[in-house]
């Protein structure tokens, strides 16, 4: 895959929506109300360093980051590992340059880009888990459960708030009480926990 900053220069429309980052350090500065797209090269790492990277940057990001990994090998099957680490798309070794900016733009409208078939493999995972340790429904509002209704059949922010009729501020307040009511860090975790539960 062509290296981000060239990639960059295809994607003009992004620094309207995100503020760039050039390093993973514990001191870059906070939001000041927008969001940053962290395109991760996952080239030449390996998974253990770099779980343990993310780890480590994720102590210290803010909530409205959008990571995803480019430059992952096809051999290496840890997609569900890293999704529980709140990363919000995975672009593969030889993924052309136009698949990559159609992934992006999905991660820059809200949603998640995985294959179908990653994502078919983690929900049959998740069904097989004992729900009882999982947190009750019970602890949601009925609000709460129609938005991660909506989350699990793929549906982003503002279609959920069109949907329900509440603004999309609401719906994001609402999906962090939610993520947090569940234990999950990120909304195909929600969405399998609601496949599980709901």
């Amino acid at each position: 895959m062509t290296c981000y900053k060239h990639i960059a220069l295809y994607l003009p429309w992004v620094n309207s929506r995100f503020d760039p980052i050039n390093s993973f350090t514990t001191d870059n500065p906070k939001n000041n109300g927008r969001s940053k797209l962290v395109l991760w090269d996952c080239q030449k790492k390996d998974m253990k360093n770099l779980m343990a990277d993310l780890r480590m940057y994720n102590m210290h990001k803010q909530p409205e980051n959008h990571i995803v990994l480019f430059n992952v090998t096809t051999d290496l099957e840890f997609e569900k590992k890293f999704l529980s680490e709140g990363i919000h798309g995975f672009f593969y070794e030889h993924d052309p340059l136009d698949v990559f900016l159609k992934g992006v733009k999905t991660v820059i409208d809200g949603k998640l880009w995985l294959s179908r078939d990653i994502m078919t493999k983690c929900i049959f995972e998740d069904t097989g888990k004992d729900k009882s340790a999982k947190s009750p429904v019970e602890n949601l509002s009925q609000r709460q459960i129609e938005v991660l209704a909506l989350v699990a059949v793929g549906a982003t922010n503002d279609e959920i708030a069109d949907k329900l009729c509440i603004s999309p501020h609401t719906v994001k307040n609402h999906l962090y009480s939610i993520f947090k009511k569940i234990n999950v860090p990120n909304r195909v975790q929600a969405a399998l926990w609601a496949v599980s539960n709901l």
